[in-house]
């Protein structure tokens, strides 16, 4: 049987509502004034018991600081728990209608009476909360652990260490300036800070380091790698708790990084805060050894058993591989895919679509060129080389002022890495030669000799017809997926319009390769050209002569030989890797950004999301119910206001108040905007991959430090000294270090002491040892003295015995 609510103008049922309903107390007192609150003339004659058994509120009408939720399934009132919230008046907009729930009219002395016994419950209320007050504190002071003078000494010392740490890392300051070959340092930042620290006021380190000699260390190697590891983890656990709340996220990879002469790969996590944010912070560096395996191991290991998370969860996975570690990463995003099948792998929205396709290409001499323009980049962020670069452009293109200002404005910052990075490079590379010469020249004298010395490289790498016939069929193999690469990192809508015109993409990447050899004609006779401008000689590769050893250049066709091995392989390359990176699954949650109001609106409110949603199906909280739901969504937005505008982002999408009563199209959004592919929003500061390379940037490889750039890179989020503080307490020693060493120190002296007293004993064992057999072969030389001149007696007793038989022998005789 449904209950119902007992409150005036109040028609809720339990069979109608979610919400909980609460019997009227059994406590007299506490009856009488939920009645009184509810005004019901009819109620005041029943007693407590009658009202327990048979009459409810719902909860509606009480604070909700007064309902507590005790589990999903149970809620449960405070026993001090007063209705106040009633509709006292909506029945007068009707006077018609009858009412079985009378309201009762309240005289001026009931009016006086309820005033006097609110005021004085009001009065009880503030006594009860200011005692509950005082034995919280009371309570909090006395389960909070009594800490000694020393301890709250050390404390404080931690946090000044603790706190100069994170000023280092915040400003990209090493702990070491200067590392020398010998043991000690040349120069140590950390030393220096705390030293100017203590002078600056800082008693907790100056009662730590007020007796340590100036010319010493005062943190050894290993204490700076704790506070270190400290800070670290306390900072990425922060990250770690707002992955988990949001549940699902993807695994981004960036470029390698070395230390210590072991490469590692960074990593990064994207997700959807609690604030329908989204966000990509850098988590931790991977070390990169081993084979595709070992390393896939390695990254679950990370994610699941360090932090936490499920692989189950992860959506989407982008690795910006470059050089000889691409082959790898590829495979590694299959096992991955191969284990997970949701975790979708799809080019980064950080790295334009024809760069990342060219990266991926296995090709030696692709892999030259790419690696030549990462080095032209940053070669061209030194002091004055732009500004050769430019006279280089001007006197190269000086007749042709129009082209002179193109290539100028081309080549500005981050150009290697635009959708139209290789045309830039094919205009580029006369003057760029040109360049190179003149800084290897170097008659003024304003280049360094590390500069001339790069110079003199990249112009040895450009001198080469193979180079030039690569960027060539780069470009204009390329060109066919550049509208595509630039939609792919626009808004929404041009990202769903992209994944719509892949077809074509495709239709005429195959149409290149059918008709390959018109196409290879006239990309050849440009690279002959560039090469005639550059006076770079047309040649096969000498490598690729000595290999077929081929005594006569004339025997093989320079044209054929470029066909064959440079543009064949570029343009089925860039087929398989387009054909791989949009997998049909791929397209299908692409498509699904046609939830966003604006795609909706462009497509005329006719899509059809559900042909496509059975890939998250089992991520929705309501699946079955989906349909309807998208129905209503669809509607809610085509018959919107005129002055309503359509949200154009899933971020815009998600900030919208009422998307909360949509849960699957909620949760649905949440997932897609987790995908790699799609780019950041509130963009209004640099990523965490920007931050990383800026941190790299900013000092010598000799002083990175995996912990440092770890929390240089995520300063925006928010660290407690005293969490820092406690966690060191909980991992080490609270001990005076110093003391430590002072009873490491004795204790190795007692046991030297015990070592040499030990080796007295030995030697005097031995000392007794050899009196021993000094006595025992004393006395062997006596019994052998004694043995031979027992010996000689028995021989005289013998030979007078023989002398005294012949003397007989003769008497008788």
């Amino acid at each position: 049987m449904p209950n119902f609510c007992a409150a005036p103008n109040c028609t809720r049922k339990s069979t109608q509502s979610d919400l909980a309903f609460f019997r009227f107390p059994r406590d007299p007192e506490r009856c009488r004034i939920w009645v009184e609150n509810c005004r019901r003339a009819d109620l005041e004659a029943k007693t407590s018991d009658q009202l327990n058994k048979h009459y409810r509120l719902c909860a509606k009408h009480f604070d909700p600081a007064m309902v507590c939720k005790t589990s999903p399934y149970r809620t449960v009132l405070k026993d001090t728990a007063i209705p106040t919230i009633f509709d006292l008046t909506s029945h007068l907009k009707n006077p018609h209608t009858r009412h079985r729930k009378r309201i009762k009219e309240l005289t001026e002395e009931d009016l006086r009476k309820i005033k006097e016994r609110r005021l004085a419950s009001s009065i009880e209320q503030l006594v009860s909360k200011k005692d509950a007050a005082v034995e919280d504190s009371t309570s909090t002071n006395e389960e909070e652990p009594q800490l000694s003078t020393e301890e709250k000494e050390f404390r404080e010392y931690l946090r000044s260490l603790f706190e100069v740490v994170v000023m280092l890392a915040k400003q990209s300051i090493p702990l070491v300036a200067d590392q020398a070959t010998e043991p000690e340092r040349k120069s140590n930042n950390l030393q220096a800070l705390l030293d100017y620290r203590m002078n600056a006021g800082d008693e907790a380190l100056k009662k730590r380091f007020e007796a340590t000699a100036v010319n010493t260390d005062y943190l050894s190697a290993t204490q700076q790698s704790q506070l270190l590891d400290v800070c670290e983890n306390t900072v990425r656990e922060e990250m770690i708790m707002e992955v988990r709340e949001s549940r699902f996220f993807s695994l981004v990879t960036g470029d390698l990084v070395e230390f210590s002469n072991e490469r590692h790969l960074p990593l990064f996590l994207r997700f959807v805060n609690q604030q329908n944010v989204l966000r990509e912070e850098f988590l931790d560096f991977v070390l990169f050894d081993g084979d595709e395996a070992s390393l896939v191991e390695r990254l679950e290991a990370q994610l699941t058993d360090r932090w936490g998370l499920s692989m189950e969860d992860c959506r989407g996975q982008a690795h910006k591989a470059t050089g000889s570690s691409t082959t790898k990463m590829k495979a590694v995003a299959v096992l991955l895919m191969e284990k997970y099948p949701l975790l979708l792998s799809m080019p980064c929205s950080h790295m334009s679509l024809n760069i990342h396709l060219a990266s991926s290409l296995p090709f030696p001499n692709v892999q030259v060129v790419m690696e030549t323009l990462r080095r032209v980049d940053a070669f061209f962020r030194r002091p004055l080389t732009q500004e050769e670069l430019e006279i280089a452009v001007s006197s190269h293109y000086q007749k042709n002022e129009d082209k002179v200002t193109a290539v100028k404005q081309a080549c500005g910052s981050g150009w290697t890495q635009q959708h139209s990075a290789f045309d830039i490079f094919l205009d580029l590379l006369p003057p760029l030669l040109l360049c190179m010469d003149n800084i290897r020249d170097n008659d003024d004298g304003k280049f360094a000799g590390s500069v001339t010395t790069d110079a003199y490289s990249i112009t040895e790498i450009l001198f080469d017809f193979e180079i030039i016939v690569t960027i060539v069929i780069l470009k204009n193999v390329l060109t066919f997926t550049r509208a595509f690469g630039r939609n792919l990192q626009g808004e929404t809508l041009d990202v769903f319009f992209a994944a719509n015109s892949l077809t074509a993409v495709l239709h005429s990447l195959n149409e290149v390769n059918d008709n390959i050899d018109v196409y290879h004609e006239f990309w050849y006779e440009e690279a002959v050209s560039v090469a005639s401008v550059m006076e770079v000689p047309v040649k096969v590769p000498r490598l690729f002569l000595r290999k077929q050893r081929v005594a006569d250049m004339d025997e093989i066709q320079t044209e054929s030989y470029f066909k064959e091995y440079v543009t064949v392989p570029v343009i089925r390359g860039i087929m398989q890797e387009v054909e791989d990176m949009f997998s049909d699954t791929n397209l299908k949650a692409l498509k699904c950004l046609s939830l966003v109001p604006a795609v909706m609106g462009q497509m005329k409110f006719n899509t059809t999301e559900e042909n496509y949603a059975d890939v998250y199906r089992n991520d929705l909280p309501n699946p079955d119910t989906l349909p309807a739901e998208l129905h209503c969504w669809r509607i809610k937005w085509k018959h919107r206001g005129k002055e309503v505008r359509l949200p154009t982002t899933i971020h815009e999408t998600l900030q919208l108040p009422d998307v909360k009563f949509f849960p699957n199209v909620n949760s649905f959004l949440k997932v897609l905007s987790t995908l790699p592919v799609l780019k950041l929003e509130e963009n209004k500061s640099d990523t965490a991959s920007e931050r990383l390379q800026a941190y790299l940037d900013s000092m010598p490889a000799k002083q990175w430090n995996r912990s440092l750039a770890m929390l240089n890179i995520n300063t925006h989020v928010k660290h407690d000294l005293d969490v820092m503080v406690d966690k060191y307490c909980r991992l080490y020693s609270e001990d005076d270090p110093e003391a430590e060493e002072a009873a490491a120190e004795e204790t190795a002296a007692e046991e030297g002491a015990v070592v040499e007293e030990g080796a007295a004993e030995e030697a005097a064992v031995e000392e007794g040892a050899a009196e021993e057999a000094a006595v025992e072969e004393a006395a062997a030389e006596e019994g052998a003295a004694e043995e031979a001149a027992a010996e000689e007696a028995a021989a005289e007793e013998a030979a007078t015995e023989e002398a005294a038989t012949e003397d007989d022998s003769l008497m008788e005789s």
